[in-house]
């Protein structure tokens, strides 16, 4: 059978536990070459149930444009936060992310009792115990739900730079290095959204700010 097939079959577990308020966590953006990382935390209802809700690289963006619609109306609770390229270059991707995280689980409506990380590792948040879950996204509604706001918030954007700088064909690979981006930086050199820290390629060949 086909792999969209088993997509629609994916049966992700409701909750962590039955007695806590969950909110489910997860980044977008973290390997991109340019543009903020996006998180998002999600309280979704204990009963929440959606076939096509997957971790947000197993949907395609029709999917998931209407996924980011369904959860916004029916979570408890949503929020999606952004930090910028310089504080990535300042901090490292890896606080940045962590970052976005606290301040999505901050604008929560819902104060969360238990979090549920994508991932292996995180900065504990305040006193709230957390759960980091390797491919969370795959697994537990409220991370899978997470991974496609912060995913949809994130190409959005990522679709208003194209606008500033189409040079770069962030409408198709929303900054990801893939081989058209790379090209274009070695025609265009970087420019202000770019991700110096990186080291994509020489400080000599970037673009006056």
């Amino acid at each position: 059978m086909s792999s969209s097939f088993w997509n629609f079959m994916v049966m992700l577990l409701p909750f962590y536990q039955e007695k806590l308020t969950e909110a489910g966590c997860d980044e977008a953006g973290r390997g991109c070459y340019a543009g903020p990382v996006f998180a998002a935390a999600v309280i979704l209802p204990k009963k929440f149930h959606h076939p096509l809700l997957n971790d947000s690289k197993q949907v395609n963006a029709r999917q998931r444009d209407l996924l980011r619609s369904i959860i916004e109306q029916e979570a408890i609770s949503w929020a999606v936060v952004s930090v910028g390229n310089e504080e990535i270059d300042q901090i490292n991707i890896l606080k940045a992310s962590f970052k976005a995280m606290h301040l999505a689980i901050a604008q929560l409506k819902s104060s969360p009792q238990l979090l549920l990380i994508d991932g292996n590792r995180f900065i504990p948040y305040r006193n709230i115990p957390h759960h980091c879950i390797v491919k969370g996204d795959g697994k537990y509604s409220s991370i899978a739900a997470a991974s496609i706001l912060a995913k949809t918030h994130r190409d959005e954007y990522m679709m208003q730079l194209h606008d500033q700088y189409p040079q770069y064909g962030w409408n198709n690979n929303k900054g990801y290095g893939t081989a058209e981006h790379r090209k274009a930086i070695e025609a265009h050199g970087l420019c202000e959204y770019h991700r110096k820290s990186f080291n994509i390629m020489p400080p000599q060949l970037s673009l006056p700010i």
